[in-house]
């Protein structure tokens, strides 16, 4: 018996909906790059994209827990000499709230060409409204605790 390996062009593409209204925000990120990865899929293989598209809405009224929102930086560099600049994460929300997510997400994925291709499939909108809608995006159905998601479609154990 061989193992199956996917094929990038081969795997159907589906879209999938998340409300992050009241959910913590690294919860969230590791369902979210999970879905991105494709790890909920059986025919998940590490070097391929076989992940799908995530749309994201409701980004500001993600949660932090404890004193987060003012102890978690967010750091960035000019180049010049002296020029490491911070954000906390209570600043980044008021300013580009999607970017908490994003980063979020962005450090769980894996740092390489694939990791910035599937980044590619993840879109943060800061309202309910999003332009996603004529792909039909499935919502995902957060359960219990510890996180767990309900996947329309995927059996879920």
């Amino acid at each position: 018996m061989k193992t199956y390996l996917a094929q990038a062009g081969k795997v159907q593409k589906k879209w999938y909906e998340i409300d992050a209204a009241g959910h913590v925000l690294g919860r969230l990120s590791t369902q979210i790059a999970n879905i991105l990865r494709g790890k909920h899929r059986p025919e998940y293989t590490p070097h391929v994209d076989a992940g799908e598209f995530v749309v994201v809405v409701n980004a500001e009224k993600v949660r932090l827990t404890g004193r987060k929102w003012d102890g978690k930086r967010y750091y960035r560099h000019s180049g010049y000499p002296g020029g490491l600049k911070f954000q906390t994460a209570r600043e980044v929300r008021n300013r580009y709230p999607e970017r908490l997510i994003m980063a979020a997400v962005r450090n769980m994925l894996p740092n390489n060409r694939l990791g910035r291709q599937l980044l590619k499939k993840l879109k943060v909108y800061t309202g309910p409204e999003h332009p996603h809608t004529t792909q039909k995006p499935l919502k995902v159905e957060f359960t219990s605790y510890p996180t767990r998601i309900k996947i329309p479609g995927v059996g879920n154990a």
